[in-house]
């Protein structure tokens, strides 16, 4: 550790940035939702809206914007009328995906902990103040 800092001194800021770049990711609303449901190949605009309960066209369109800025979807528009669109999830998406899948198994497993510590905490709430 770096003097003053309580970070271990093989944790650079550069790579704090970077991770809570993926943070974002991971814990936007939709995106991961999206990210799954292209991880399997090509998927289309309205498939993906009946396919994820909840999301708004355009809150679709947004995520869709910023997932593809990062290099996590791709874009393909055909030359159809109307115009056919279909979003890919890149190599780097499916990446993500799959290391996604082992803190959502630690989530699903110790949901019952957490929710029953949050409980013991919120009954002795009144005896710390």
């Amino acid at each position: 550790m770096s003097e003053g800092s309580r970070l271990p001194g093989d944790v650079e800021p550069d790579v704090c940035a970077a991770f809570r770049d993926a943070l974002d990711r991971v814990g936007s609303k939709w995106g991961m939702a999206i990210i799954a449901a292209a991880s399997s190949g090509p998927i289309r605009f309205a498939e993906l809206h009946r396919t994820i309960p909840g999301i708004s066209r355009r809150m679709l369109t947004l995520t869709l914007r910023t997932l593809e800025r990062d290099g996590l979807l791709v874009r393909t528009v055909y030359p159809t009328v109307p115009p056919q669109v279909e979003y890919t999830a890149t190599s780097v998406a499916r990446e993500l995906f799959t290391s996604t899948r082992a803190l959502s198994e630690w989530a699903e497993n110790n949901h019952e902990k957490i929710t029953a510590s949050r409980a013991a905490y919120d009954r002795n709430a009144g005896t710390r103040r």
